[in-house]
């Protein structure tokens, strides 16, 4: 029985109790303590189960905006406490919330639309990211919350490290930092079971090589990037990390709406031509949050925080990006990959302005409606563009929870 009963986003403390409840329940099994401190001063936890030498490590919540991996998690731990098989020769380890000060900005009820989620959102400047913050940060600049990650992973030395994370709107994917073969089956049997589709274009993989449709394989160092502007590169984050000791990391990637959209493997007739129709709505739409930053600057008395800060940080990546898309070969060709790269056009300047309008309303500024208003209009056209149909939690849980368990035999076997 799910020590809470209902399924739905868990808050970190919420989380808490549960890991907490789970190592009283079960204490020659399960172990619960504090890694580390983020920092604001909340306290990272990792909930250990079984004492086995082989690891595997969970991560939730590294991006504060994609709250599934807190369900998925404790999903995880308590089916692990439960079947015994799953722990015969393997201990497992979840590190609750990887940023719990980015948790406790974003905003999550449950989302009856796009625009519910997005009038709650926050996700954090690059910098800020703990997975993240290695690629675009010298050692000596790091947070405590990616201290903290590394050195679990020194402790642990996984064979597999598993980062949960998540789309708003579009497909699943996976993507690996070496292949594991034997993968990509289950993975696509479990996402058609629950009617979720194969993002087979990701623009996050772009370039990158697949090994079954929707599980690509991260190219090594010696491999350029689809998008040279960006300044977070994966193979700079800590998900490499795993390496030192053997292992390798998966992160698995589930959409809270769905498109079918992201799925189709067909040739687009004019990719490059439509990318640049692309790259030019990503600049006009980006202007028009700038307008508006600009306009209530003077009025904000000096604010710079988190959620100001983020958002100026995604407006700063978009003309870069936009001159990747305009200069640079298409990654992709497919109706998918095209398709991905219209969402990512549209999340950017979104979010941006999502973030800024939390400013906005909180200083009570004049400008706020307008902002609203703009938000409501990108949000209906981003969901009726994609058909977007809402994926039940529990499907989102059950398909991110049965991918965890697939990697994790196949990569064991691949160890072996």
């Amino acid at each position: 029985m799910s020590l809470l009963p209902e399924l739905r986003y868990p808050s970190v403390p919420e989380l808490v109790a549960c890991a907490q409840a789970l190592a009283a329940q079960e204490p020659g099994l399960c172990g619960l303590r504090e890694v580390g401190v983020s920092r604001a001063g909340r306290p990272l936890h990792l909930l250990s189960v079984g004492h086995a030498r082989r690891a595997v490590l969970v991560v939730a919540g590294a991006h504060a905006n994609e709250p599934t991996g807190g369900c998925t998690l404790r999903v995880l731990a308590e089916r692990v406490v439960a079947e015994r098989e799953l722990r015969a020769d393997i201990s497992w380890h979840f590190l609750l919330c990887a940023d719990p000060d980015g948790a406790s900005l974003h905003v999550t009820p449950a989302p009856r639309s796009l625009l519910d989620y997005h009038l709650g959102f926050y996700r954090p400047t690059g910098a800020e990211q703990p997975e993240w913050s290695p690629s675009v940060l010298p050692p000596d600049r790091l947070p405590p919350e990616t201290r903290t990650l590394t050195g679990v992973i020194d402790e642990l030395r996984p064979y597999l490290q598993v980062t949960l994370h998540g789309t708003d709107l579009g497909g699943s994917w996976v993507q690996l930092t070496k292949d594991v073969p034997g993968l990509a089956e289950p993975f696509a049997k479990s996402a058609a079971e629950l009617h979720i589709p194969v993002e087979a274009g990701a623009s996050d993989a772009a370039g990158w090589p697949a090994s079954g449709p929707g599980v690509h394989v991260m190219p090594g160092p010696e491999t350029g990037v689809a998008y040279p502007s960006m300044p977070d590169d994966a193979r700079h984050s800590t998900w490499y990390h795993t390496h030192r000791y053997g292992g390798l990391t998966a992160v698995v990637e589930v959409p809270m709406w769905a498109s079918d959209l992201v799925g189709d493997p067909a040739p687009h007739p004019a990719p490059a031509a439509a990318i640049r129709r692309l790259a030019e709505r990503l600049l006009r739409d980006s202007r028009e949050v700038e307008r508006i930053l600009a306009e209530a600057l003077p009025r904000l008395d000096g604010r710079d925080g988190p959620l100001l800060r983020a958002a100026r940080w995604a407006l700063e990546l978009i003309p870069g990006l936009a001159e990747d898309w305009v200069h640079t070969p298409p990654a992709g060709t497919t109706m998918a990959y095209v398709g991905s790269v219209d969402a990512f056009g549209r999340r950017l300047p979104l979010r941006a302005a999502a973030m800024l309008l939390r400013v906005l309303r909180e200083a009570d500024d004049r400008a706020a409606p307008r902002l609203e208003q703009l938000v409501a209009t990108w949000c209906d056209a981003f969901a009726a563009r994609f058909r977007a149909r809402w994926v039940p939690l529990e499907n989102q849980v059950e398909h991110q929870s049965r991918t965890v368990l697939a990697a994790a035999q196949q990569a064991r076997e691949r160890a072996a």
